[in-house]
């Protein structure tokens, strides 16, 4: 369980995680759509695809390892398991946002997201 002051402490600290994350997102998807379509590419080959993929399955774990919930990559998409009054909630961060401004019930999701 994570209050929202350490829900905020582990986004701001794992920051350069996720930027590696969305940085090999990128190069991931563009390597791939170079291949298929002229089956070459600036950024490698197949070595360098499994790489990239090896590195995104590591970031992901290291988040899990901070028992972070990862529910997307493309957007990420990190929630926190907490309490808000007396409710078990998901503090929510999504790609783009600047901390952690959102949460929703555990059982609603995202549809279910709300300004803090």
């Amino acid at each position: 369980m994570f209050t929202l002051a350490q829900a905020r402490h582990l986004v701001a600290t794992l920051q350069p995680r996720v930027d590696e994350l969305i940085r090999v997102r990128a190069d991931l998807a563009e390597l791939r759509v170079d291949l298929a379509d002229h089956g070459v590419s600036a950024l490698g080959g197949l070595a360098e695809v499994k790489a990239l993929e090896a590195r995104l399955h590591a970031v992901v774990d290291e988040l899990h390892q901070h028992d972070i919930q990862v529910k997307g990559i493309a957007p990420v998409l990190l929630d926190f398991p907490g309490e808000r009054a007396g409710r078990a909630v998901l503090w929510c961060w999504l790609e783009g946002d600047s901390d952690v401004r959102w949460y929703h019930r555990a059982e609603c999701g995202f549809a279910g997201r709300r300004p803090l």
